[in-house]
């Protein structure tokens, strides 16, 4: 087994249409999730979220690169690397 670390995920949503799929991906991986902030930014018409994250680096990978592949999202992930 892996050790966990401790992530922060930032995610653009820049189509509407995304972020129906963006919410079921996350709440697939909830267990994992510590805290998620979402600021919507109308005037733009985009939406930011930033998600905190205790696990497995390769669980944060898998959550990452599903996100990353739906159409009109854009994420990155800061990980520690600091061992948990």
């Amino acid at each position: 087994m892996e050790s966990r670390r401790i992530a922060v995920a930032a995610i653009v949503v820049e189509e509407q249409s995304a972020v129906e799929e963006v919410n079921r991906i996350l709440h697939d991986y909830s267990s994992m999730i510590i805290g998620r902030m979402g600021i919507p930014y109308r005037e733009k018409g985009i939406c930011l979220i930033s998600v905190a994250l205790d696990a497995e680096p390769d669980a944060i990978s898998s959550l990452t690169g599903k996100l990353g592949k739906v159409r009109g999202v854009s994420v990155k992930t800061a990980i520690s690397k600091k061992e948990l």
